[in-house]
């Protein structure tokens, strides 16, 4: 089916909810499901990851990112280490992203022993329509957050099908919503895809296989958005906990979160501020919520999901960072597309943050009382 065809469709749904279809028929037999979060009180994380790579008397080097953003729904309280070596706290310069450094040197341990605990605090976000705030970026805000990156090229197929998407949408809110509608119906979640995904979303258009993960589909969103002007940008992080709404995709299991990482994307609306988006959970509830896949967005599972995450995100989740591009210190001068997993690199050997178990670490949360 022709892409924009497949739009036009999920939007018609999304208007007529008592279209048949049949495969809307298939899951009426479900209940409805609710998802609907709302700004609660905050909740206490510590969050732990422990690294223990066997180094062969081999130079190894240890990069974990750290909880970076101070908002109206996360705070980062400490931050605690603990290894063989003095671990080194850094600060990229231009997203200003955090992560610790551990170096050991060669013929000093057989095993590199690295643990970090933050102590985070999260809540739920979720926009008010009805009260505009009257935030506005400025022209070098509004330059930076409209930028290319490596992984967000805005120009070529990705504007080209951002303007197809978009129709004749006039305000940035009416763009974005054109686009996230867009990137829910020819987008899927391809559950052969390794990790997060690597993010080319050039790639992606230009094969025509838009099958991938969080950081495929929300970067596909990003840079769509920003390839039109509208201020956009992903953030990563790292699901702390079940959701509190049953659904078992949008959570993750707190004594083992080390597949759990999770990027989430924000726009900027003007007077209402950064307002959390994230189209790539919809597709994962539609691919993997229920043994069937649900094909477009109006069912009684997906459609409580689809409303929500234009505007909201449940506070089950902390944000890293929102950084592309990084160049780690004494890695080799190559650039990260993002940091969201542990790196490390055994000699020249770069270590598979992808691979948990090969790479040795394990991160785990634990809920306190404030």
């Amino acid at each position: 089916m022709n892409p924009d065809r497949r739009a036009l469709l999920a939007r018609s749904a999304a208007a007529c909810a008592a279209a048949v279809l049949p495969w809307a028929r298939a899951e009426q037999s479900s209940p409805r499901a609710v998802f609907n979060p709302q700004v609660n009180d905050w909740r206490t994380f510590d969050v732990t990851t422990r690294i223990d790579v066997v180094t062969g008397g081999k130079a190894t080097h240890l990069w974990l990112p750290l909880g970076a953003i101070d908002s109206e729904w996360q705070r980062t309280q400490s931050v605690e280490t603990e290894s063989q070596v003095q671990v080194e706290s850094l600060r990229d310069p231009v997203y200003h992203a955090r992560m610790v450094m551990a170096k050991f040197a060669a013929g000093t341990t057989d095993v590199a022993r690295l643990s970090v605990t933050e102590r985070v605090q999260v809540r739920n976000r979720r926009v008010d329509w009805s009260k505009p705030t009257g935030e506005r970026l400025s022209a070098e805000e509004q330059a930076f957050w409209t930028a290319p990156t490596q992984l967000l090229p805005t120009d070529g197929i990705v504007r080209e099908t951002a303007l197809r998407a978009i129709g004749g949408a006039g305000t940035d809110v009416a763009k974005a919503r054109a686009i996230y509608e867009w990137v829910v119906v020819n987008a899927f979640r391809d559950q052969a895809v390794k990790g997060c995904g690597p993010g080319d979303i050039r790639g992606m258009l230009e094969s025509g296989n838009l099958g991938g993960k969080c950081a495929d589909i929300n970067a596909l969103f990003v840079g769509m958005c920003r390839s039109v002007g509208v201020a956009a940008r992903d953030v990563y992080g790292l699901r702390l906990a079940p959701s509190a709404f049953g659904y078992k995709q949008l959570g993750g299991k707190s004594e083992n979160l080390s597949g759990a990482q999770h990027c989430r994307a924000e726009v900027f609306i003007p007077r209402f501020g950064w307002v959390a988006m994230d189209p790539a959970d919809v597709t994962k509830v539609m691919r993997a919520e229920t043994p069937e896949w649900l094909r477009l967005p109006n069912g009684p599972v997906v459609e409580p999901v689809y409303r929500a995450l234009f505007g909201a995100w449940e506070g089950n989740w902390m944000g890293y960072n929102m950084a592309h591009d990084l160049v780690l210190p004494d890695n080799g001068g190559k650039a990260l597309g993002f940091l969201m997993y542990p790196v490390g690199r055994v000699g020249d050997e770069p270590l598979d943050s992808y691979q948990p178990k090969n790479f040795e670490y394990h991160i785990s949360a634990r809920e306190v009382s404030a």
